[in-house]
């Protein structure tokens, strides 16, 4: 049973919240339901039918005021502490998870909500296939490291070139670096034919990454899309060699053959490795998942493999060295050596550690995503008209055991959404002079969404157009009910709390 005095199905807590619909409210509207509990609103004793007397819009919080419903009382409840009993506010976003950093656009009330940036890497260098390809900070200091290291061997392989062999080892590193673009280009293509959407390409310090929106629906593509990578980095190596044999050895177009195939079978081999988050990772997942049914399992097996991957790295890589089993004498091995070798293998380690940590999560998350439904988070709303004053709207939603409001024109359809965090600013003393249409913000077609969104759909469409309000509709296009970001945020945090 919750504050209002309603009962609620299973735990009662918002996941399992089914919505009753509530009774008529003047004035005449589709009513929403949702989640309430609240009772009432103390506010000033004045005749309903009163005219409201002259604004003082100084009073009222300002059109462009942010979302402040996680820190601020709840105006639909009487003496609730801040916060309530709902969670913490949570570390990560749902509406904006992903690779990019959490963020929200504040709702303007009169104004169009701007539309989700696109998510940015570095230098944008070109959108083959229509996914933009980003070039890191971090790329420009690993191009300068190689064509430090790499001009250093040419020295000793071609001793007559000088100077000139910094410009041939730029130019190894920006062909090796075009060899990682193809290997992820590869990954593209398999998932834009797969029907899954990439977000975009980044090249960035030890290679690059594409980023997959969505899971693939079977183990057989997941194998499929982890595959390729790798198999093209082969295909190059093998261009590669076949180039260097078409030209003399010894020579400039020969070495720089020559480090190309060495470097794509380096690329190659180390993505199949079996551990996430490499390639050889996903492919262990792919034949783990067909075999246990389960992609869950699959996950977690991977991303274990990768951890321990991680740590043989980072002993193991320093070990070789000193050995001498990567092609160097042990005597050789100097003390810059073994520093450099285990800064390397350091650097590796904590990549694989960390990319194998991320891959259980975001697997942790899309397991728990479809428990976000908007008929389950959307709260109850009553609708009023624009030039209802504040105090008689709240006293409406209190008496309804409503959370939201709705301004509705003679008609009934809504145009507005009346803002929490607005009313939150309104002093309570000031609440009877004060219309609701100050305090509201129109609605646009991003702003309706329908009650029948769930999971990575439901994310997506509040993504696409960020504000801290939406009005859910059913089919027919009755008003259900409104549903504020915060509310999915603290399902979203509550959900990933619960054990997998």
């Amino acid at each position: 049973m919750d504050d209002s005095g309603r009962p609620q199905p299973g735990s009662g807590t918002t996941d399992d919240h089914q919505a009753a619909r509530p009774g008529p409210t003047p004035p005449p509207s589709p009513s929403a339901n949702g989640e309430a509990r609240a009772n009432s609103v103390p506010h000033t004793p004045r005749d309903p039918e009163e005219p409201p007397h002259e604004e003082h819009p100084e009073d009222a919080a300002p059109a462009d005021q942010g979302d402040t419903s996680d820190t601020a009382p709840d105006p639909f409840t009487k003496h609730t502490p801040a916060g309530g009993d709902d969670a913490p506010a949570p570390a990560q976003d749902p509406v904006s998870q992903g690779d990019t950093p959490p963020s929200r656009t504040p709702a303007t009330g009169g104004r169009r909500p701007t539309k989700a940036p696109e998510p940015r890497g570095g230098l944008l260098m070109g959108r083959p296939f229509g996914v933009p390809v980003y070039v890191a900070p971090s790329w420009f200091l690993v191009a300068a490291l190689i064509t430090w290291v790499f001009g250093g061997q040419l020295d000793h392989v071609l001793p007559g070139l000088g100077a000139v062999r910094y410009l041939v080892s730029l130019f190894f590193a920006v062909a090796f670096y075009a060899s990682v673009l193809v290997h992820e280009l590869a990954h593209t293509v398999a998932a834009l034919r797969f029907k899954l959407p990439v977000r975009r390409i980044q090249l960035q310090f030890f290679g690059g990454v594409s980023e997959i929106e969505k899971e693939s629906e079977t183990p057989g593509r997941e194998f499929v899309l982890a595959f390729v990578g790798p198999l093209l980095s082969l295909v190059l190596a093998g261009v590669f060699y076949l180039g260097m044999l078409a030209v003399e050895p010894g020579t400039v177009p020969g070495v720089l053959l020559a480090g190309l195939m060495i470097s794509n079978l380096i690329v190659a081999a180390f993505n199949l490795l079996p551990g996430l988050p490499l390639d050889g990772g996903r492919m262990l997942r792919a034949i783990v998942w067909k075999i246990t049914g389960k992609p869950m399992s699959g996950t977690v097996a991977a991303a274990w493999v990768g951890r321990a991957l991680a740590i043989t790295v980072l002993i193991g890589l320093p070990l070789l060295t000193q050995s001498g089993a990567l092609g160097e004498g042990a005597a050789d091995v100097s003390g810059m050596d073994t520093v450099t070798d285990a800064l390397l293998a350091a650097i590796l380690a904590a990549i694989i550690w960390t990319g194998a940590g991320n891959s259980l999560r975001m697997a942790r998350l899309r397991e728990h995503l479809p428990e976000l439904r908007a008929r389950t988070l959307t709260r109850r709303a009553v609708p009023v008209e624009s030039a209802t004053p504040l105090s008689e709207a709240l006293r409406r939603a209190n008496e309804a055991g409503a959370r939201a409001l709705v301004i509705v024109d003679a008609d009934g359809e809504p145009r507005s959404l009346v803002r929490e965090a607005a009313i939150v600013g309104v002093p309570e003393h000031r609440r009877p002079w004060v219309a609701v249409s100050g305090l509201a913000q129109d609605l646009t077609d991003g702003m309706r969404v329908s009650a029948e969104l769930a999971g990575e759909e439901l994310l997506d469409t509040l993504r696409a157009t960020p504000a801290t309000e939406y009005l859910v509709v059913e089919e027919s296009g009755a008003i259900y009910g409104v549903l504020s970001a915060a509310d999915v945020e603290r399902a979203f945090v509550k959900a990933m709390a619960r054990p997998s």
